[in-house]
């Protein structure tokens, strides 16, 4: 399993000396940093063989004794991945044996980590260009899930594609042309460049990922997904990742899986230990007020705080900026430019509220997020899981607030079923935040008007006067000057 440096060579690519280039930190620094002691795994096969996990748990201490290649063992060091963790300890083996897998673990506990060395460690053994195609339902997920193999790989050369909607398909036919070892994209955008781009084909594809499987296979992809598996080839490993996963045969078998093994490390829905989880049950109309009160009393934390709806997060972001607080939007009706501005700005640190939908609850990481607000419950119980694994990541301690409305308690309930845990209420002083009501109506007032005259506010470019508007931008970049009337 061991392969000397030396005799690596990428086709068209000089060789690399290990001690270049990884000197540079990257977001995935900060994936895994301290892991617990490995127990209570579990690892089912779907097929008719069984996996022993005790076997390996007894002799696992680090990556090299899971069976990663020296180079890679090294990258991780330079990474700060001291230790494997469980999802990794049971994935890696697994995967370097050639199987097909299925893991389910929590949020943040490393998934990454657990498909990407072993297709590294495959492209080592045979390199290979358009070696491995990574499937993501968001194209925030998409760039983080790059940039993690780019720091994993930046020793042997490894070229990565973030094939995505909203940035020009020229540039990224020009990038496609380069063939690079893998491709990292949304579903939909790949299918245009799979019908229109000359010279891009998939047909020598050796390993498929889907991350946050579950949503890749769901109706929300269906055709596209159809359509990626007609092209590539059957005789390929497929790697499903996800915190939460379908347990419907159908939606299974559409990703072709062979004799697949599944590796789970925690029950079927659950969060992490160190992350507190409370509710606020509060009069709809009061929302907006508990929310400046949750932010004042929390002041110096960072938030992540969920919308149901595009309008609902700029609405809230205009609201909070109004009232001092320094927040910032996210959402699908931004450019992409401007979500990944977003992004950037809450991971430098320099916003301390990001307003999001669920365009940002799947596979982000953000080590610095200290507590998730649920504004508007989500829908499907299974969306919460992933919006409050946004905090508490790698070992580290966060919390969650979800508001309670008179008309969330059926919603509230189905959550509570699924994660099999009472939730304690948070507690809060009813007179102090009343206290706020008229300077939050106040905000609320200047919100509306704002989002009733342009349909994409650029936050960051504005500056008030009282409740005037004195310059900001519109989504199509014309100065304003003047407050609208």
């Amino acid at each position: 399993m061991q392969c000397a440096v030396n005799s690596i060579v990428f086709p068209h690519l000089r060789t690399v000396k290990l001690t270049t280039r990884l000197g540079t930190k990257s977001m995935a620094d900060d994936v895994v940093e301290s892991v617990k002691p490995i127990t209570d795994e579990t690892v089912q096969t779907l097929s008719s063989g069984d996996v022993d996990g005790d076997d390996i748990k007894a002799v696992v201490k680090t990556f090299k004794d899971l069976g990663v290649t020296e180079v890679l063992c090294e990258a991780c060091e330079q990474l700060g991945w001291k230790t494997p963790t469980k999802i990794q300890v049971e994935a890696i083996p697994l995967a370097l044996e050639g199987k097909d897998i299925i893991g389910l673990a929590e949020t943040g506990s490393g998934k990454t980590g657990a498909f990407a060395l072993p297709i590294l460690q495959s492209l080592l053994r045979s390199p290979q260009r358009l070696h491995t195609l990574v499937l993501t339902p968001t194209r925030e997920l998409a760039f983080q899930i790059a940039e993690q193999f780019e720091a994993l790989g930046s020793s042997i050369g490894i070229k990565c594609a973030v094939i995505v909607g909203g940035i020009d398909m020229m540039s990224q036919s020009l990038v496609l042309a380069k063939k690079p070892h893998i491709v990292i994209a949304t579903p939909g955008r790949l299918i245009d460049h799979m019908e229109n781009t000359k010279g891009f084909s998939l047909r020598a594809l050796k390993f498929l990922v889907m991350d946050e499987a579950d949503r890749i296979l769901n109706m929300d992809f269906e055709t596209e997904v159809d359509k990626i598996l007609k092209v590539i080839p059957r005789d390929r490993r497929t790697y499903l990742f996800s915190a939460t996963m379908t347990k419907k045969v159908q939606k299974l078998q559409r990703a072709a899986l062979k004799d697949p093994v599944k590796c789970m490390v925690s029950t079927k829905y659950s969060t992490v230990d160190k992350l507190q989880q409370y509710y606020i049950f509060i009069p709809t109309k009061y929302k907006d007020c508990y929310l400046v009160s949750i932010i004042n009393e929390l002041a110096g934390n960072s938030f992540m705080i969920f919308c149901s709806t595009c309008n609902n997060a700029q609405r809230v972001a205009l609201l909070l900026r109004n009232l001092g607080i320094t927040a910032i939007p996210l959402h699908g009706q931004m450019s992409q430019n401007k979500r990944l501005g977003s992004l950037n700005k809450f991971k430098s640190k320099s916003r301390s509220v990001l307003l999001a939908t669920d365009v940002a609850s799947r596979g982000l990481d953000i080590p610095h997020v200290d507590c998730v607000i649920n504004y508007d419950i989500p829908t499907h119980s299974k969306d919460y899981i992933h919006r409050v694994g946004r905090t508490a990541r790698a070992g580290r301690s966060g919390k969650s607030i979800t508001f309670v409305t008179q008309y969330d308690v059926e919603l509230f309930q189905r959550i509570e079923s699924l994660i099999g845990k009472k939730l304690p209420a948070f507690p809060t002083q009813e007179d102090e935040v009343m206290m706020l009501v008229e300077r939050v109506s106040e905000a609320q007032r200047f919100a509306r008007m704002v989002s009733s005259h342009f349909t994409e506010f650029v936050l960051d470019v504005t500056t008030y006067r009282g409740n005037h508007v004195v310059g900001c931008k519109t989504g199509w970049g014309d100065i304003i000057t003047k407050p609208p009337l």
